[in-house]
C-alpha cells in the first residue's frame, strides 16, 4: 500500500479552517451525535485509561472541545488551556464550566522553539495535545517527533492526532480501534483494503517513538476519513516508579 508524502496545501483563513474554524464548529454541531459518536467514545476511553499523577493539566489546541468528554476534567484542580481562537475559548468555557479553567492565547506550537514555553508549567502538570499536532508543523523541523523528545522528554504528555486522511472509505470489516505496531503500511492495512491508497500524510506516525500506539477512525464528514493515533509519554520518574 503506497503512502505518498504530504501534498502542498493552500491554507484557508483561520476562521474558515477545517481544523478549528467556523466550518469545523458547524460540522461538529451537525455530526457530533451522529457520525462523530464512535470517535468521541474512543477518545473518552483513551482519556479514562490515561492516569497522569498530578492534579494539573494543560490542554493544547482543544478548540471548543467538541470531541472531549467534559466529566473527565473534574479530576484536575486546575486546567490551563492554550487556545488562540477566542470564540472557541468561550465555547469551551461553557462546555467545561465545572472545571477550573485558565486560558491563554499564547501560541505554544509556533516560533523557532515550539513547545519550549510549556516547560514553564509546574513539573507535575501533564499536557494533552488535542488533535492539533497533525494540523500544524513545527517551523524548525519537518515533524514533531524531535521537538517532543527534546523539550518534553521529562514530562507526562499525551496526544491524539491525525496520521493520515483520505476520501476512500475504510473496509466494511475495519475494527473500531486497534492497538498495533509495525510500518504505516501495515497499520493502514488494518483499516483499508490493499492497493494504492490516495491520502494526506500528516507526519505524525508513532509520535512518541515507541513503535506501538492505538488507532481509530474518524469519519470527519461525508467522503472524508481520518486515521487518528493515540500515544502517551510518561516522565522518567513515572517510568522508574519514583515518588516525590
Amino acid at each position: 500500500m503506497n503512502t505518498p508524502s504530504r501534498p502542498q496545501t493552500a491554507f484557508a483563513p483561520a476562521w474558515l479552517s477545517d481544523a478549528g474554524g467556523l466550518r469545523y464548529h458547524l460540522r461538529a454541531l451537525r455530526h457530533r451525535n451522529g457520525a462523530w459518536r464512535p470517535f468521541r467514545a474512543q477518545v473518552a476511553r483513551w482519556l479514562e485509561a490515561w492516569a497522569p499523577p498530578g492534579r494539573e493539566l494543560a490542554l493544547v489546541g482543544p478548540s471548543a472541545g467538541h470531541t472531549l468528554p467534559p466529566a473527565w476534567f473534574a479530576r484536575f484542580d486546575r486546567v490551563t488551556v492554550f487556545e488562540p481562537d477566542p470564540f472557541a475559548r468561550r465555547w469551551l468555557a461553557r462546555r467545561l464550566s465545572a472545571s477550573r479553567l485558565h486560558f491563554s492565547s499564547e501560541d505554544v506550537l509556533g516560533g523557532a522553539h515550539p513547545l519550549e514555553t510549556l516547560n514553564a508549567l509546574p513539573d507535575d502538570c501533564a499536557i494533552l495535545f488535542c488533535n492539533v499536532l497533525g494540523q500544524v508543523a513545527p517551523e524548525a523541523a519537518e515533524r514533531w517527533h524531535a521537538p517532543l523528545r527534546t523539550r518534553l522528554g521529562e514530562r507526562d504528555w499525551a496526544s491524539f492526532h491525525d496520521v493520515v486522511s483520505t476520501d476512500r472509505p475504510p473496509r466494511a470489516d475495519a475494527p473500531d480501534h486497534a492497538c498495533a505496531e509495525g510500518s504505516l503500511e501495515a497499520i493502514l492495512a488494518r483499516f483499508w483494503s490493499g492497493g494504492e491508497l490516495p491520502l494526506v500524510d500528516h507526519d505524525t506516525f508513532q509520535l512518541d517513538g515507541s513503535g506501538s500506539a492505538d488507532y481509530t477512525l474518524w469519519h470527519l464528514r461525508p467522503g472524508r476519513f481520518h486515521l487518528v493515533e493515540w500515544v502517551t509519554h510518561r516522565s522518567p520518574s513515572q517510568k522508574s516508579g519514583a515518588t516525590a
